[in-house]
């Protein structure tokens, strides 16, 4: 077999002990400099409204940005600034409550307008009104890189296993995990989202190599392969979830009881080399509107934390109503009003139907063959429907039941873990058997897949978060 990249290809000499041994789900095969890993479980999961491409369009300008807490997973927010306060583009707005040096900055210059409290007082939202004077806050690159990427808010644009939260300042990182590609259903090319910033990815790897004994790797696409000097370059081939970086560790160099490692995608990664470079943060976007309810899908320049409608008007189907709109994919994405803001990992926004045929007959148990199912449960697949892209709502056609088919999850979840029993001691909460079932490697974007495809309709992603968070109150 020939291949783009050396001509030839080299089998990898494996054994039970080394960490990329494989049984029945992946390949693995040695690329001179690159590895290729080739993942046979999982599903691409093909939708209307793709973007066909790759021009990037301003977007209209927004009134408001917001930063929203909750994207941050693990900190608790204690506020720096008050409702009038003016802040420059990467001044503080607030820190963890129980590491005050892990912070979160403003993506732009202006006043904050509102901190927005829900139950509890737990802190929704803050809303900074833009002054548009382009005001930068710069960074003091002579500190060492840890202090910086703190103070700079890029810390909290990473994410740690075990656990899935914004990482400890004083963990000891084994390795670094970057995810060059994204394999959800209508994701963007994290090339295209990058642009001209590529030159930036040389520096963020010097810099987070800084961080490490271990390794910086780059989990890459064959026909878009990222490289640099500090770097290991590993190349995925097979479907969605590849994309993700926890699946992409699963299959390297797993994390085991006691060790940390930390997870990010490439955009991220070139943030950290521009920071680290001119000095100062680069809160510019660009993100994918996509989805069968968007007139045009297309790339659009923005900069994070904008209004959704900013990237929305006048590009909506039947002027937007009986939609849903979703930050991010539709696996793993957030259910959002219209008014609300970008949010994180600010690259995608996706809008299908809440229901497209109300009134059909027979309902969810319709012979029709415009429906889709990932198994042979309609007739579409006889006319090639997992093949072209499919029309979908947001209904669940069903409610939850008891696990009664096996193997279901681990079809979709290309990692060597028994993921329905995992599941069920999460709900159990029986900790010794999450241990040694993995879950200091899992995150709830690994099992967003899974639920899609879950004839037991359960929860997983929320599931598996609630597990995580228990198990983190438990052992620390």
């Amino acid at each position: 077999m020939q291949n783009d990249y050396t001509g030839c290809w080299h089998f990898a000499c494996l054994d039970e002990c080394s960490p990329l041994y494989t049984e029945n789900y992946i390949n693995i095969i040695h690329i001179y400099m690159a590895t290729l890993i080739k993942l046979k479980k999982g599903y691409d999961l093909k939708l209307q409204g793709g973007i066909v491409s790759d021009e990037v369009t301003p977007a209209s300008k927004s009134a408001l940005y917001a930063v929203i807490p909750d994207d941050f997973t693990g900190i608790v927010p204690r506020m720096e600034v008050k409702e009038g306060d003016n802040v420059a583009a990467g001044d503080v707005l607030y820190h963890d409550k129980n590491y005050e040096s892990i912070k979160v900055t403003s993506p732009v210059a202006g006043v904050v307008k509102a901190v927005n409290r829900g139950e509890r007082r737990k802190i929704e939202s803050i809303v900074i009104e833009p002054d548009n004077s382009g005001n930068k806050k710069t960074f003091d690159l002579k500190n060492d890189a840890k202090s910086v990427l703190l103070e700079s808010g890029l810390w909290c644009m990473t994410r740690q296993r075990p656990y899935d939260i914004v990482p400890k300042p004083d963990a000891e990182i084994r390795d670094v995990f970057v995810t060059c590609f994204d394999s959800a259903p209508l994701a963007p090319s994290l090339s295209v989202v990058l642009g001209e910033k590529r030159k930036y990815i040389e520096k963020g790897v010097e810099i987070l190599k800084s961080l490490t004994k271990g390794n910086v790797y780059l989990g890459c696409r064959e026909d878009d392969v990222f490289e640099a000097a500090n770097a290991e370059t590993v190349i995925f081939k097979g479907p969605h979830p590849a994309g993700n970086a926890g699946v992409q560790a699963a299959n390297i160099a797993p994390v085991n009881k006691g060790e940390t490692i930390i997870t990010l995608d490439v955009v991220t990664l070139a943030r950290i080399g521009h920071l680290f470079t001119e000095g100062f943060i680069d809160f510019d976007t660009t993100v994918a509107v996509v989805g069968s309810e968007v007139s045009t899908p297309k790339y659009m320049a923005c900069t994070i934390g904008c209004q959704i409608s900013s990237l929305l008007n006048g590009n909506l189907k039947n002027d937007g109503e009986t939609v849903r709109i979703i930050c991010g994919n539709v696996l793993s994405g957030v259910k959002t009003p219209k008014d609300a803001y970008l949010r994180f990992p600010y690259r995608q926004v996706t809008v299908i139907p809440e229901l497209i045929h109300k009134d059909e007959f027979l309902g969810w148990a319709s012979l029709s063959p415009k429906k889709f199912s990932v198994y042979h449960n309609f007739t579409h697949w006889l006319f090639g429907g997992g093949k072209k892209s499919n029309e979908m709502d947001a209904r669940i056609n069903g409610g939850e039941r008891a696990i009664v088919m096996s193997g279901e999850y681990d079809r979709m979840l290309p990692m060597d873990i028994y993921s329905e029993f995992l599941i069920k001691a999460i709900i159990a909460f029986d900790i010794d058997k999450m241990e040694q079932l993995g879950i200091y490697e899992v995150a709830p974007e690994d099992f967003a897949l899974a639920e899609y495809a879950d004839t037991s309709k359960l929860e997983l992603q929320r599931i598996v978060r609630e597990g995580l968070d228990r198990m983190r109150k438990e052992m620390e």
